[in-house]
């Protein structure tokens, strides 16, 4: 019999492969343009989170965080030939800050603070994704930021050891995931109302 836990797990994986094959099916079409820091970032961040959960006894719950790493390395590599090639001096300077953090979680044997460099630089990642965003926010497909938001919402549910260690990483990305979703709807509105009053 499948326990609660592996269930949730399912339904996170079910929410993080819909919104990874619809993402991939937009990058071919040539509707939406990933950002190759960020994705980097994003998956290396994940995989190192990963194996952290692992460590701490997540179980079924550390799935998600497994594909969520492995997907964003592969989008990453896909995004240098399909995705964002306007780069600036500000996102190397987000690349930079990102692959320090990972610097600063290899010093550290405490896996809690680990996980919290890790959520700011997953963060800090994020910057070059919001700064394309505002001048090509339909770039993004707003619904797919949605499923991943999802996707965490049952990370945290198939946590089989409820700790802050566990909870921290997928809790953010919860937030940091469903505020994009925010961002992008109301960059988009702000662009109809000037074409429309222009």
């Amino acid at each position: 019999m499948i326990d609660y836990y592996t269930v949730l797990s399912i339904l996170g994986i079910a929410f993080g492969g819909a919104r990874y094959i619809i993402y991939l099916r937009d990058i071919f079409r040539g509707t939406a343009k990933p950002h190759p820091f960020s994705w980097f970032v994003w998956g290396l961040m994940a995989a190192i989170v990963f194996f952290a959960q692992l460590a701490e006894g997540a179980g079924a719950g550390a799935w998600i965080t497994g594909l969520v790493g492995a997907a964003c390395l592969g989008i990453s590599v896909l995004a240098l030939y399909k995705g964002e090639k306007g780069i600036t001096k500000s996102d190397w300077v987000c690349l930079f800050a990102s692959i320090v953090g990972v610097v600063l979680w290899r010093l550290t044997s405490e896996p809690l603070l680990a996980v919290v460099i890790i959520v700011i630089a997953d963060a800090i990642a994020y910057i070059p994704t919001y700064r394309k965003a505002f001048y090509k926010p339909h770039e993004e497909p707003a619904y797919t930021y949605f499923l991943a938001a999802m996707r965490s919402v049952f990370g945290v549910l198939a946590l089989q050891a409820f700790t802050l260690t566990n909870v921290l990483y997928p809790a953010s990305l919860i937030i940091t995931d469903g505020g994009f979703v925010v961002y992008l709807l109301v960059r988009r509105w702000q662009l109809v109302q000037a074409k429309s009053s222009a």
